[in-house]
């Protein structure tokens, strides 16, 4: 089977089982935007050097997994996919990014006020992330505005996360200074 299926020609695009949508449809706005903040945060991976950013960012990434898959799913299709063993964002989910900001803060981050990006390629890959997470945060409030967010969960998720995107480059500011001097 090729990847070029070509049933997306009419600028159609399936959900999971099988209902079609327009591609600017807000839901697949949300999954665009999720899929690009997941490529994000995997360039941020790359060019980290420390293992607390890598290993918490490939975490997030797997939590970005469950959060467009359930994106990708149509409101009246929520309870099959539950019911076919799949997970939804969860408390649990948010709880874990809001023990790392604390985690983060309570190492002395210094932050002041307004960021500049780019004061190492790191922080400017974390902060590019951050900016597409807010797209992505913006892309679901339309969504749920559309009525069709069933799980408030996804936009407390992405809240936090983004303001875990922006402390993380903060923190691996902090950290370059440090080794700096």
């Amino acid at each position: 089977m090729s990847i070029a299926t070509k049933t997306g020609d009419d600028g159609t695009t399936a959900l999971m089982y099988g209902r079609r949508v327009q591609k600017t449809h807000p839901r697949i706005e949300v999954c665009g935007a999720a899929d690009e903040l997941n490529a994000a945060l995997g360039l941020a991976r790359a060019s980290a050097k420390h293992d607390f950013v890598r290993s918490h960012l490939l975490a997030i990434q797997k939590d970005l997994v469950v959060l467009m898959g359930e994106t990708g799913v149509a409101t009246e299709d929520l309870p099959r996919y539950v019911n076919d063993g799949y997970s939804l964002v969860t408390p649990e989910m948010t709880a874990k990014l809001d023990a790392l900001v604390r985690e983060i803060e309570a190492q002395k981050t210094n932050f002041k006020g307004w960021a500049t990006p780019g004061e190492t390629m790191n922080a400017a890959t974390l902060d590019a992330a951050r900016t597409v997470c807010r797209r992505a945060e913006r892309r679901l409030c339309a969504l749920k505005e559309s009525g069709e967010l069933r799980n408030a969960e996804i936009l407390i998720y992405l809240n936090r996360l983004g303001d875990l995107l922006w402390l993380f480059a903060r923190w691996v500011e902090m950290k370059s200074n440090s080794m700096a001097k």
